[in-house]
């Protein structure tokens, strides 16, 4: 057989079709109409062009970037996050006419409300270390929703998230149709988003999955799985229009993805929440580790782009581990994990080994916490955006950084805690820039410097709607200062929207 894939011995010409562009030479070109000629010639372009951005480093051009597009506006074309539906029937009837993908593999199910989101991100590390093809879902995202669905440690690519969307959008019309028809609205955003991740997670496949609770817990439409090992970072007071006005009331909420026979897994919690996770444990028959006394966080010191951690897990003692990420809370975050890995491995008998954990939590990222986003003067972001959230920032931004004067550029959501945000970051701040971010929900600017003005004074407040105008304005002055540096916070969105600004202006070598 020649390289063509037809007996030399014959006298047939080979078929254009079956040709690669590597294969075909002069003589071949004869048997191409136009149109096959325009596309080679484009496949050619095409190859030529990646191979140059190889060379230099870069990715090669997307060509379903815009069937990714196309994903993200008819989710955004269904009712909003703002407004989720309590209610689990119309995620659970939508996943049973797919099949219960979402039964496809073990899960690790995390809420709380703040913390949830890196110590998902440290957990599916750790399993990945571990050797297994991991799932990983969180909210929100900061620049792009592929970001919600990772599969074995990258965001789904465009032609994926595409494709899985084809295959579940009959199925979420029917569903739809169904709700309609009984007087409910259809499918939402979130709910929309969490069939297709699991989908997405069945169709990969995945041995794992780690699965962030939007909201709540009992009626999130995540909770339509049942996780082996359903795990607590700590609660507080937040989204208490939807969740209550307790932290008893909201751990109750949260409570309800443990499920029988589980593993509960707990940050340190106040003893009113504390209270509920210990009672749907009991109830459902589920074993309960607390942090502090089956498992702790026993030394923190600073390092070098993060921190030595000492844990002691549920099985056994990991000392002098780096975790590249900053603050205390990180460590704890990272404690957490681990003890919610090893109950996922023999129920917290086992001792995972220190390669693993060095190696698990050696490579963790967690975008959007702490992210250095711009030098020269140094520019963090932190999606800080409640009190708990914003007291952890300013802890952190003291123990680990020695700025001489730091301005926050500032833009909260409507319902959020402004008060409690700013109170927390006062004692770090010397300037607080006041902006808005691209989200309708975002308190109006002058609105929200009149609510900081009478905690902070008048002298330390300016107000820049648009947010590159308040960057650039926080990047001057922090410019003309000692060691100055410029603390984006208070909204998901407005760091997604930084994170972006900076990209584009190349603040960062």
């Amino acid at each position: 057989m020649s390289d063509h894939g037809f007996d030399e011995n014959e006298d047939a010409q080979p078929n254009p079709e079956e040709i690669g562009p590597e294969e075909i030479g002069p003589d071949d070109l004869e048997e191409l109409d136009p149109e096959e000629l325009a596309e080679l010639a484009e496949e050619r372009e095409a190859e030529r062009v990646a191979a140059r951005l190889e060379e230099a480093g870069e990715d090669a051009p997307d060509e379903f970037v815009d069937e990714g597009d196309a994903v993200y506006d008819a989710l955004l074309a269904r009712l909003g996050e703002a407004a989720p539906q309590p209610r689990l029937h119309a995620t659970r009837r939508a996943v049973e006419l797919l099949g219960d993908p979402h039964r496809a593999y073990p899960i690790i199910h995390i809420t709380g409300t703040n913390g949830k989101t890196s110590t998902s991100r440290i957990a599916e590390s750790l399993l990945r270390a571990l050797g297994l093809r991991t799932g990983l879902f969180t909210s929100p995202h900061l620049v792009r929703v592929n970001e919600r669905v990772v599969i074995d440690g990258k965001p789904i690519s465009n032609e994926a998230l595409a494709s899985n969307w084809r295959d579940v959008e009959p199925f979420l019309a029917i569903v739809d149709g169904e709700l309609v028809a009984a007087g409910e609205p259809p499918l939402t955003y979130f709910e929309a988003l969490t069939v297709l991740a699991y989908a997405s997670f069945a169709e990969a496949p995945v041995d794992v999955a780690v699965i962030e609770v939007g909201m709540g817990g009992e009626w999130d439409s995540t909770n339509v799985a049942d996780g082996q090992v359903a795990v607590f970072t700590p609660i507080s007071l937040d989204h208490t229009d939807r969740l209550g006005t307790t932290v008893a009331e909201i751990a109750r909420t949260k409570s309800g993805i443990v499920k029988p026979a589980a593993q509960v897994v707990s940050a340190a919690q106040h003893p009113d929440a504390l209270a509920e996770l210990r009672r749907a444990a009991e109830l459902t028959e589920s074993t309960f580790a607390l942090e502090g006394d089956r498992f702790a966080l026993e030394e923190s010191s600073v390092a070098v782009g993060g921190q030595l951690v000492s844990i002691r897990g549920l099985a056994g003692r990991y000392d002098e581990v780096f975790l590249p990420l900053y603050g205390t809370h990180q460590g704890h975050n990272a404690a957490v994990a681990v003890a919610a890995v090893e109950s996922f491995f023999g129920g917290g008998s086992q001792r995972l080994a220190d390669d693993v954990i060095a190696e698990g939590l050696g490579q963790v990222t967690s975008p959007g916490r702490l992210q250095l986003v711009g030098t020269e003067p140094t520019v963090l972001v932190d999606a800080a955006h409640n009190p708990g959230g914003a007291e952890a920032l300013a802890q952190a931004v003291g123990e680990y950084f020695t700025f001489g004067r730091v301005i926050v550029v500032l833009a909260v959501l409507q319902g959020k805690d402004v008060e409690g945000i700013v109170r927390a970051l006062d004692p770090i701040a010397a300037e607080f820039v006041i902006t808005s971010s691209a989200s309708e929900r975002a308190i109006d600017p002058d609105e929200l410097a009149a609510a900081v003005v009478r905690i902070v004074g008048a002298d330390r407040v300016s107000v820049q709607p648009d947010l590159e105008s308040a960057l650039d304005e926080a990047r001057d002055l922090a410019d003309d200062a000692e060691q100055g540096a410029v603390l984006v916070t208070g909204s998901i969105t407005l760091v997604g929207d930084a994170i972006s600004i900076a990209e584009r202006g190349g603040w960062k070598p």
